[in-house]
């Protein structure tokens, strides 16, 4: 045994607890690579393999010899929690840097000036916040002892939109002095990615970039990337191994709806084994399944993004200590998160590719014997994959509005918020765009915002284009993985380009259906009354949109409380599991105007039914509607009979109506819809009759809220006492 080896599994022992623990296949490999023949490898290999022992132990080694702390970029911050808490378990002295120990940063930055730190984990988008790329990066490059790609996969164009930031760690990596040993490692990459990664993770090194002569193989046959002969870029060894997973027990169960895969959670969730997650594709979806579970009396809780920070480090909690029974997860509980025992996994709608999938599944079963997976596959997968898909995309007009903004702005940084009010995008799809557009060099985030870099830029459609098809050709796998009738874990290797894949035996296809089929009565019977529940909260809008007045609607600050919104309702969320999918129908592009059914009629009196206001309504009024007039009449009509109240009529519309399409940011949706509605004289002569008494305005769709905001202040204007807004659908 050489002095290395042992010394790394006296290492591993430490951080496993356990004095027979050895090495699995191709751990000491990649080890040896790192510490010894200080090289650059890219280790793909299965969840629960012990990827993160590799760089814990290579890097106590390194700093035997003397080297500086470890570099471990980390994607997400329940993987830095898990990863801290395991490298403390091995002695290594590990400390994050990420957006929710801001508190600790000036003792985390002493301690690495003290050099006290053993590894230091930052997300990819760390690396790109100003002062720490420019105070704090450059020093602790100068003296890293080995850089740690987690999830790399992300580099790819397979994660682009994902972790955009990623991709820049090409820079990083080609900045690493010599004989800095970099390692990436990953559970789901196919051949595709695993060649993309190895040429990035090979730049620099001599001064010359990859030139991707890639060779894949196995753990006993390791894989090379070179500079082909006098490139000067790192070789690259790639060590990858099987990627079954022999405790998984998969399977496939098509129902024919939500209110099916509903009652079988409930009538079979407590038979699952231990305790799991259950992902939803959307938050609403989450949210309202784990709020039926938890109705029936299973301890439950949701995990979203949307969760709040302390709530989910404790419902990570609660879950490792077997206090739950499931967490009702969206892909935000992914990527490594650790909890060993894990003994199910449900899906409620299919992730949109087999890579994702498996990504999902290996949480499960990874120091058990046993563990099940099963997918309840949606008739709306589909549409929802497509939403996702198309959002993230960056536009070419789009980003060459916001690169022309910022060059307009002539040389000073713009912010965020700023940029909003120049550019006809939302928060979330503008902070992405901005991240692309910093890593292809176009733009460069600053202190105060966001510069242009004057360097020239053009859309790349050709990638987009490729991506694209790249998504869809993994749509159709996943849908072939619902539909295969041979061995569902073979299919998941197949579909990594893993050689190795053989039928698991252990499978719904290998075998026989392992789960149940039916559903208790009962259980139908509950999951249908919580589909059938109405009524979202449809809070007012109390402030102007920052930047509005640059274009042309002069409003700042406070929305004045005598012409604000009351707060109102909604039928239901479009993302929602129940009232969701028959409004999907309704506002449909291609669904025909028609009144409302008999049922949402019926679902929209319960909504009024429960609404908890301060003083009942005295009249309706509806705001016009040039897709659905028909639809707005119907249920505006409705509820005047039913409540007797007069319907005194509709706002009317100015110039055509709003302009510009729906689903841009604030300030220019208010713009859009700004003196776009008027008080006519008929409505005016109505209205004073109810000066100081209350009003219910009915809409169609609620998306910003602008459109209900100006109505509802043209209304407060007329001397109505409060508006009480009702829509039909909340886009989200």
């Amino acid at each position: 045994m050489t002095d290395t080896r042992a010394a790394a599994r006296e290492i591993l022992r430490s951080l496993v607890g356990r004095d027979d623990a050895d090495f699995h296949e191709g751990q000491f490999e990649a080890i040896e690579t790192l510490v010894d023949a200080r090289k650059r490898a890219l280790v793909v290999q299965r969840t629960g393999w012990g990827k993160s022992a590799v760089y814990f132990v290579a890097t106590l080694l390194l700093r035997r010899q003397g080297a500086g702390p470890t570099i471990l970029v980390s994607p997400l911050l329940a993987l830095m929690r898990d990863q801290v808490a395991a490298a403390a378990r091995a002695g290594v002295r590990a400390v994050s840097i990420n957006s929710s120990n801001a508190h600790e940063w000036t003792e985390v930055l002493q301690k690495l000036r003290d050099d006290e730190v053993d590894v230091l984990l930052v997300s990819p988008e760390r690396l790109n916040n100003p002062s720490f790329r420019d105070e704090q990066l450059p020093a602790l490059i100068a003296r890293v002892g080995l850089l740690v790609v987690d999830e790399a996969h992300c580099i790819s164009d397979w994660g682009h939109d994902f972790r955009p930031d990623y991709r820049r760690l090409r820079d990083l990596i080609a900045e690493m002095p010599a004989g800095v040993p970099v390692l990436a490692t990953t559970a789901t990459a196919n051949s595709r990615v695993v060649t993309d990664v190895a040429e990035q993770v090979g730049v620099g090194a001599g001064g010359g970039e990859s030139r991707g002569l890639v060779s894949t193989g196995s753990t006993t046959g390791n894989s090379t990337t070179d500079g082909g002969g006098g490139g000067g870029a790192a070789e690259v060894i790639t060590i990858r191994g099987p990627l079954a997973r022999a405790s998984l027990r998969l399977g496939v169960l098509r129902l024919p709806d939500s209110r099916a895969r509903l009652a079988w959670l409930l009538s079979h969730l407590a038979e699952l084994p231990g305790s799991g997650i259950i992902y939803a594709l959307t938050v609403s979806a989450a949210e309202d399944t784990a709020r039926m579970l938890r109705e029936a009396g299973h301890p439950v809780r949701a995990y979203t993004g949307q969760t709040d920070t302390a709530e989910r480090e404790e419902s990570e909690g609660m879950l490792k200590r077997n206090e739950v029974k499931a967490l009702v997860a969206t892909s935000a509980l992914g990527m490594g998160f650790d909890k060993p025992d894990l003994g199910f996994v449900v899906h409620l709608g299919a992730p949109s590719s087999p890579v994702a999938y498996y990504q999902q599944v290996g949480r499960a079963g990874r120091a058990t014997a046993n563990a099940d997976v099963l997918l309840l596959p949606g008739v709306e997968d589909e549409a929802i994959w497509q939403y996702f898909a198309t959002s993230s995309m960056p536009s070419r007009n789009k980003a060459e509005a916001v690169l022309g903004a910022l060059a307009v702005h002539g040389g000073a940084p713009l912010s965020t918020p700023a940029l909003e009010a120049r550019v006809d995008l939302k928060r979330s799809p503008l902070e992405l765009l901005l991240k692309v557009l910093d890593v292809d060099g176009a733009v460069r985030r600053v202190k105060g915002g966001w510069v242009a870099t004057g360097r020239p830029w053009v859309y790349d459609e050709e990638r987009y284009e490729r991506i694209a098809a790249a998504r869809l050709s993994e749509q159709q796998a996943m849908i072939d993985y619902e539909r295969t009738t041979a061995c569902r874990m073979e299919f998941l290797q197949r579909a990594l380009d893993d050689e190795t894949a053989v039928p698991c035996g252990r499978c719904d296809n290998c075998t026989a259906a392992w789960y149940p089929s039916g559903v208790a009565d009962e259980a139908a019977a509950a999951a249908a009354a919580s589909l059938d529940r109405v009524g979202v909260a449809l809070e007012p809008r109390a402030q102007w949109p920052t930047g509005v007045a640059s274009l042309g609607v002069d409003v700042r600050g406070n929305i004045p409380p005598g012409e604000r919104l009351s707060s109102g309702r909604a039928l239901a969320r479009l993302t929602d599991l129940g009232w969701g999918g028959p409004l999907r129908d309704v506002f449909a592009s291609d669904a025909p105007d028609a009144p409302a059914s008999a049922a949402m009629t019926a679902a929209c009196f319960r909504v009024l039914a429960d609404w908890d206001w301060d003083e009942r309504p005295a009249a309706v009024v509806s705001i016009p509607s040039r897709r659905h007039p028909l639809l707005v009449e119907s249920v505006a009509r409705a509820f005047a009979d039913a409540g007797r109240l007069p319907l005194l009529g509709s706002l009317d519309l100015v110039g055509g109506g709003p302009v510009g399409t729906p689903g841009g940011n604030s300030a220019y949706r208010l713009s859009s819809v700004w003196d776009r509605f008027a008080v006519g004289p008929e409505l005016a002569d109505a209205l004073a009759a109810f000066a100081g008494r209350p009003v219910l305005l009915v809409d169609d769709l609620a998306d910003s809220r602008w459109t209900l905001t100006v109505a509802g202040r043209l209304l407060r204007r007329q001397g109505v006492a409060s508006v009480l807004p009702f829509a039909l659908a909340l886009r989200s």
